[in-house]
């Protein structure tokens, strides 16, 4: 009987999507040339963002690959939104 709960449990994490909770700030991927624009933008490379890994939760609908730019925009109580970018790494 364990092993049924477990699997079952198993079988919610699988469907359930992190981006639709409401404390899961919106993420967006980047487009390659909008990638690119946003590198000479800020005459940045890829090293230079900060990372994030592609196994992360709030990635998975997104299908992304290592090397793609996302974009994370949060809600602010002062700005009212910020957005921040990431570089997508491999472990």
């Amino acid at each position: 009987m364990a092993k049924s709960r477990s699997r079952k449990k198993e079988d919610e994490l699988s469907v359930f999507d992190p981006s639709a909770h409401e404390l899961v700030p919106k993420h967006e991927k980047l487009s390659d040339k909008e990638a690119k624009a946003f590198l000479e933008k800020y005459h940045a490379t890829m090293k230079e963002l900060p990372k994030i890994y592609i196994n992360e939760p709030a990635l998975r609908p997104l299908s992304v690959k290592a090397g793609d730019i996302i974009r994370i925009t949060r809600k602010s109580r002062t700005a009212g939104e910020t957005v921040f970018y990431r570089g997508v790494v491999d472990e």
